[in-house]
């Protein structure tokens, strides 16, 4: 099993600590999501797993072994990290060309990666005039090029229409579907909901949050219940009675935090009140990642 092994990990410029004493293991067979507000050390942290930073103190290891202990990298990680990275004069073709015989690689590999990524189509073609859309396949064909088992990519979707965040979305699944340990960092909460099956939360360089998608939903979750009732007036009142906080929702709802579902229920019935909808609700990952990183944000707007 290759796994990311971040023990203790600390990373200092200077008098500013990025990331601080920060420890997690990313998993095969899955999407981890790295998640955290601006400023929050991802960044750092992966740049420090391919060994393109040193850590101050803690360590890093791939399946058990430093990044620059491993005698072929490219077939044990692949990496995007940035996806301009590319010389604009030359092909498709031959920037994977180039990666491929710098590591000892099959020529075949090329072909391969191209085929898979949909890149075949523009391989002759000058990456100068690629979209940004092209560019992000054509960094992700060359992660592939050793046959990896573990990818990391940083904010893999920026900028890229629905066509392109759907393709990304399913590829990161299909290579975690293979056995491969997959890490992506990203700002967009909407697609790591749909994407990962494992989070990495952190804030200010440490981590606030390790564990399972849904379970982290859960956990910020205030327990809101979704009322409605021909008789909301009455029902609001008695609600409050029972300890619940209540604000009106939208077409004529009640929103009711501090009781369960199954105690407005009780009290329905009790006061003989009908009830059309009794719906627990359950936070986005939007709400939860905001929840859980709201004393680790840099820059706040004002209140709307």
């Amino acid at each position: 099993m290759t796994t990311i092994q971040v023990q203790g990990l600390t990373k200092r410029y200077g008098a500013q600590t990025v990331v601080d004493d920060l420890s997690f293991t990313v998993e095969p067979g899955q999407v981890t999501g790295f998640l955290g507000p601006n400023g929050a050390g991802k960044s750092t942290t992966l740049k420090i797993i391919v060994g393109l930073a040193a850590p101050t103190r803690g360590s890093v290891t791939v399946g058990g072994r430093r990044y620059r202990d491993l005698p072929v990298p490219l077939t044990e990680v692949g990496a995007l990290l940035d996806a301009g990275a590319v010389h604009p004069s030359r092909t498709a073709y031959d920037h994977l060309l180039a990666l491929a015989v710098s590591n000892g690689l099959p020529r075949r590999r090329v072909d391969d990666v191209l085929a898979r990524t949909g890149m075949d189509g523009a391989a002759g073609k000058r990456t100068g005039g690629f979209s940004l859309g092209m560019r992000q396949r054509l960094g992700i064909a060359a992660t592939l090029l050793g046959d990896p088992r573990v990818l990391l990519f940083d904010e893999p979707v920026n900028g890229l229409d629905p066509e392109g965040i759907r393709w990304i979305r399913d590829f990161m699944r299909s290579l975690a579907r293979e056995g491969r340990t997959v890490l992506v960092s990203s700002h967009l909460m909407s697609e790591m909901a749909q994407t990962a099956d494992h989070l990495v939360v952190i804030g200010r360089g440490r981590l606030i949050a390790d564990m399972g998608i849904g379970d982290l939903m859960r956990s910020t979750s205030e327990g809101t219940v979704l009322v409605r009732t021909p008789e909301a007036g009455a029902f609001s009142r008695w609600l409050t009675q029972a300890g619940g906080t209540v604000r009106e929702g939208l077409e004529s709802s009640l929103v009711v935090t501090g009781l369960s579902g199954a105690e407005i229920g009780r009290l329905a019935a009790r006061h003989g009140t009908p009830l059309s909808e009794l719906t627990p609700q359950v936070a986005s990952l939007e709400d939860a990642f905001m929840e859980l990183t709201r004393e680790s944000v840099e820059y706040q707007g004002a209140p709307a």
